[in-house]
């Protein structure tokens, strides 16, 4: 997969380019320990190397080495405390590299591959140390260009070039979305068969976040969030240590990361396994917003609408309710709807989970939809405690449900529909656990 993605970004290089990606060096927790470490997403979808410190260097001119890659040497004492390195001949062996090098040699060594070079593709801020060294050798080069005619001239940021590349997804890029949106699809129905009132929100994630790894995740996408009642209305809330009382709502917005690749999956229940009336009119009006939405996203459709058919759908459904007063498009006009809806509908869905979605062309018009790419589909409704001009009932309830989709030919696959939503299944479920 890596070699062809390689393959294909050379091929939209010039003669005269050569590109440097860097990982950014560990983060440090405390003093002496790491946060675990996530590498460049960009540098892993050309690479597949997942250690810090290390860099790529693409140099399709070069005479001899094309690949290049940079990374930390092999140390026993090192790796005693944290595991086993590649190492730099296995750089090689394993990672298809033409040549590789201990990263400390990088800046003797990438002279030569830079000697010729007119335009040097870099992404600045990775890794700040990096970054002087490339700023050092583009000063350098522009110089020796007044004298010689010869050095770099130009140094551009590859990542539109390597967004618009990770828009489509490959096939194995695709099994392992695929993968990762069956282990979400796990961690939601065993938190929902486990749920009990009094239980508090940590109690669920831990469950969640449990089966994800018992299922071969390398661990969640992003924090888990599970908010119960009010704390639902706080779109990120990841505190997850209330008590969950009973006839309230849970919201759970989790997702497995499985080789680097994201699922992401929200469900709203009831934490006593029924829902109340009012509860119950809410969520099936996102429900069938839910539904509408997912049925727009077809090739050829632009990317916008989508988010445009959510809006009047969810600002129609806080007419229904009471929250909104007015003419739709007079509310939709002047976004009314912001207060209970504040969002896009959705994300492109991949190596990160807010995955880069260069979905405008160079007018700045949305694309359209392809088959290939993942999508998140998110609506719901926030109505906070305290909400004035809202009839009381529906104070501190928060609502959505999403689903992630994958776009092809023949309409939306939606890969993490085995996750109940409907309202009878939610409660068959439930009441089953």
């Amino acid at each position: 997969m890596h070699k062809e993605n390689r393959k294909k970004f050379i091929e939209q290089m010039d003669s005269g380019d050569v590109a440097i990606l860097a990982n950014a060096p560990a983060a440090m927790r405390n003093h002496d320990t790491e946060h675990i470490y996530n590498p460049d997403p960009n540098f892993y979808y050309l690479t597949g190397f997942e250690e810090p410190e290390s860099i790529c260097v693409i140099a399709p001119d070069h005479p001899k080495y094309q690949y290049i890659l940079f990374v930390l040497p092999k140390d026993k004492q090192a790796e005693i405390w944290n595991g086993k390195r590649v190492g730099v001949k296995a750089a090689c062996k394993e990672y298809s590299a033409d040549k590789a090098y201990p990263i400390n040699k990088f800046e003797e060594k990438i002279g030569k591959y830079l000697k010729d070079a007119d335009r040097l593709y870099y992404t600045l801020g990775s890794n700040s140390h990096i970054d002087n060294e490339i700023l050092s050798r583009f000063k350098q080069g522009v110089r020796s260009r007044i004298r010689s005619g010869k050095g770099i001239n130009t140094l551009v940021d590859p990542s539109p070039i390597l967004s618009e590349m990770r828009l489509i997804k490959n096939e194995i890029e695709l099994d392992r979305i695929k993968q990762a949106a069956n282990i979400t699809v796990d961690g939601h129905i065993a938190a929902m068969v486990a749920a009990q009132p009094g239980m508090y929100e940590y109690e669920l994630e831990g469950i969640v976040d449990a089966t994800f790894r018992s299922n071969g995740a390398n661990g969640t996408a992003f924090p888990t969030i599970v908010a119960s009642g009010g704390n639902a209305t706080t779109l990120h809330y990841t505190t997850n240590n209330c008590k969950i009382e009973d006839n309230t709502l849970v919201l759970i917005d989790a997702g497995a990361d499985y080789q680097r690749y994201c699922g992401d999956v929200t469900r709203t229940f009831p934490i006593n396994g029924t829902f109340t009336e009012t509860q119950r009119k809410v969520y099936q009006l996102v429900l069938d917003a839910h539904y509408a939405i997912i049925d727009t996203l077809r090739p050829g459709v632009s990317i916008d609408e989508p988010h445009q058919k959510s809006i009047e759908l969810l600002t129609e459904g806080m007419l229904s309710l009471g929250l909104l007063k007015g003419k739709t498009k007079k509310l939709i006009k002047k976004e009314k709807y912001k207060q209970f809806y504040m969002y896009r509908i959705g994300h492109m869905l991949g190596l990160d989970v807010h995955d880069v979605n260069c979905v405008r062309d160079a007018e700045g018009e949305y694309k359209t939809f392809e088959p290939g790419m993942v999508m998140t589909i998110e609506p719901g409704l926030y109505i906070a405690e305290g909400t004035k001009k809202v009839p009381p009932e529906y104070h501190g309830i928060g609502i959505r449900i999403e689903d992630d989709i994958l776009i092809t030919e023949s309409g939306p696959e939606v890969l993490t529909d085995s996750v109940p939503k409907e309202i009878d299944a939610i409660e068959e479920l439930m009441n089953q656990g």
